[in-house]
């Protein structure tokens, strides 16, 4: 009986490993992927109100 009890009990652990894996892991990607479309909206509106930082002069000369 002692037997199936540690069976159990490590049974239990890697499935609860997975779900806290899980959880963790789901909110993480998500504030990196709401982060990573904030900071490229930030850089387009800088590179459009910032006057004289473009590439195009150079390709004139």
């Amino acid at each position: 009986m002692r037997k199936l009890h540690f069976i159990v009990i490590i049974a239990s652990m890697f499935m609860l490993q997975a779900c806290v894996h899980k959880i963790v892991t789901v909110p993480a990607k998500i504030a990196y992927k709401t982060t990573k479309g904030v900071v490229k909206g930030t850089v387009a509106v800088g590179k459009a109100i910032i006057p004289g930082d473009s590439d195009d002069d150079k390709k004139d000369d």
